[in-house]
């Protein structure tokens, strides 16, 4: 298969220093309005990695994203938001970053080059044939990404990638490809861009469907979110007062003795 990066490719625009505010700003927007509609065409891809997902955790299993640079940020970011989000385990949802927790912040030199610590950062984590690994590269190139997926798949564990390169090798490693084919960036090469926002969109896509198959929300309702704060309790009252038809001073009485929407509502009816 042919290989082209096409997130390298030279900028559909020239001479941006010269470009006033409104004009860099103007043309950003126009190509980030491109990425909706090629995450649509990817939506096969995804509905096949979900699908996978959803039947592996249902049995046990765990979702790990790894990556480098702001792809393994972004798959941090998405795991670490499901646990307040979803009510479910920060065990279920795993983000791991070539580097470690240090590059969450700050870049570490080469640290995406290896070819060995991706895997020994999964296997920290006792990993499975019951989980499943998603590499995230908006180039498909990264070693440290795509030599852990070829060891989950000499060890029998499903992988799924997403990438914004088409044939990209690690989207020939992964059994569950997804690419999100952007094109080239604002400015040339800068995949914290169209790309980013690519992959932002899909990991959305991929937990909140695959919570919503879990059973984690109700109605259209986040009823097992932790109440981390006023602002979520208050949400959590409403949900509750809203479900249950009763007061607003009844509903958070409920909140208050079961810490948890969901037992709210349940605890509420089988009372009555």
């Amino acid at each position: 298969m042919s290989f082209i990066k096409t997130t390298e490719q030279d900028s559909n625009y020239s001479h941006l220093e010269k470009m006033d505010i409104s004009s860099l700003l103007s043309n950003i927007n126009k190509e980030d309005k491109t990425v909706p509609l090629a995450v649509e065409k990817a939506i096969p891809q995804i509905e096949k990695l979900v699908t996978t997902i959803v039947t592996k955790l249902k049995d046990g299993g765990r979702l790990f994203y790894i990556g480098a640079g702001t792809s393994g940020r972004l798959g941090i970011l998405d795991a670490s938001e499901c646990p307040p989000t979803f009510g479910v385990s920060h065990n279920l949802v795993i983000g791991l970053i070539a580097g470690g927790d240090t590059a969450i912040r700050k870049a570490v030199e080469f640290a995406e080059d290896s070819l060995t610590q991706g895997w020994e950062d999964l296997k920290a984590y006792n990993i499975s044939n019951k989980d499943v690994v998603v590499g995230i590269a908006a180039s498909g190139t990264t070693p440290y990404v795509i030599a852990a997926l070829e060891n989950c798949n000499k060890n029998n564990m499903t992988t799924g990638c997403i990438t914004c390169n088409k044939n990209s090798p690690l989207s020939q490693t992964a059994q569950f490809p997804v690419e999100v084919i952007v094109g080239p960036e604002f400015v040339t090469g800068s995949s914290r861009m169209k790309a980013g926002t690519a992959q932002k969109l899909v990991l959305n896509m991929i937990t909140t469907t695959t919570m919503i198959q879990l059973g984690h929300i109700k109605g259209n309702k986040m009823v097992d979110m932790q109440l981390s704060n006023n602002k979520l309790v208050d949400r959590g009252t409403k949900m509750i007062m809203t479900e249950l038809n009763i007061s607003q001073e009844k509903a958070k009485d409920l909140l208050n003795t079961y810490k948890n929407v969901r037992s709210a509502i349940k605890n509420y009816k089988d009372g009555n």
